[in-house]
């Protein structure tokens, strides 16, 4: 049989075609769930990680998650809240999807006393997982509204839980964590509010993930500088993959952040979170804001959580598509 050079070129792009197909398939797919499509806004915290299995990770549901029925959810098999402020389990959500805009996001659905995460868990049927003590009040809001508390994961610190293929092991996180009187709800809510009290929740609670690619990743949620950011997150577990909080007063500022990534974490990569600012026009960055600030301090790349578009990596954390 003759072969001919048309021939040589399809089998080449057929053996391409072959060898490309695996290679995305074992990337970590990660979506962040913003206020609006295509923007880095003030309230974005959510994201979504899709094991090359499957499994897929919401972390922070927050308020910008649309609620259960958000179209943007599919599937969820675990929820991860970093802790107990209504920003992060969602004390309010969204109507829809981009309603209102990226400074004024419509998040007048109120999800109290259950929480996002709790009512997304429910819908879903997803666990979730936490550590700390928050376990105990995620089980007890799902066995009030029928579910199953057993679906209230606790992982505590120097352990770890493989859920779905995934390992999730928490780590330190230096953050307040009260649960706020409107999550308790009743008369015990009513006098805590007028006390100005919240109910003791334990320490805030970082992530570190390992997926079924070899990918690490480090989720911060709200903490300042730690120690075991060095001697826990890199020493130990090697994170390749960064999801650090920016926003200063209430979290890390963004010459800390830059620090912690730079002489601590050093990952290949690293997840801007919690600007707390309108940080982009049209998807890019605008200049002398925080978001801006701590792209040019951190040596390795930034890449910023656009609403709804997916980026995807690799095992070793580089951006393999989306950024």
């Amino acid at each position: 049989m003759r072969i001919t050079g048309t021939m040589l070129t399809a089998a080449l792009a057929i053996g391409l075609a072959a060898a490309a197909a695996p290679a995305s398939a074992a990337n970590v797919k990660i979506t962040p769930l913003g206020g609006v499509d295509g923007e880095f806004c003030p309230q974005d915290r959510a994201l979504i990680f899709e094991d090359p299995n499957g499994t897929r990770v919401l972390y922070d549901p927050g308020r910008t998650v649309a609620g259960a029925t958000d179209p943007r959810l599919g599937k969820i098999d675990i929820i991860l809240v970093s802790h107990m402020h209504g920003d992060h389990v969602g004390n309010a959500h969204m109507k829809a999807p981009n309603s209102g805009t990226c400074d004024k996001p419509d998040t007048s659905v109120k999800a109290t006393p259950n929480t996002s995460a709790v009512n997304i868990a429910l819908a879903k049927k997803a666990k979730i997982v936490t550590g700390s003590e928050m376990p105990a009040f995620f089980a007890a809001k799902l066995k009030d509204l029928g579910g199953d508390p057993k679906n209230s994961i606790l992982v505590r610190f120097g352990a770890s839980k493989t859920v779905g293929g995934v390992a999730i092991a928490t780590v330190p996180a230096l953050h307040s964590n009260g649960v706020a009187p409107d999550f308790i709800g009743g008369e015990l809510g009513k006098l805590m509010k007028a006390a100005g009290v919240a109910g003791y929740a334990g320490q805030a609670t970082g992530y570190v993930l390992q997926f079924s690619n070899g990918l690490v990743v480090y989720l911060s949620g709200d903490t300042g500088m730690t120690a075991e950011q060095d001697s826990v997150v890199r020493g130990f577990y090697n994170a390749k993959l960064a999801v650090m909080n920016i926003g200063d007063t209430f979290t890390t500022g963004p010459k800390q952040a830059a620090f912690v990534i730079n002489a601590f974490v050093r990952p290949a990569a690293v997840i801007a979170s919690h600007a707390n600012e309108v940080a982009t026009k049209g998807g890019k960055v605008i200049a002398g804001t925080r978001t801006d600030t701590f792209v040019k301090a951190v040596k390795v790349p930034v890449h910023i959580p656009l609403g709804g578009k997916a980026m995807e990596f690799d095992g070793a954390g580089k951006c393999a598509a989306g950024c």
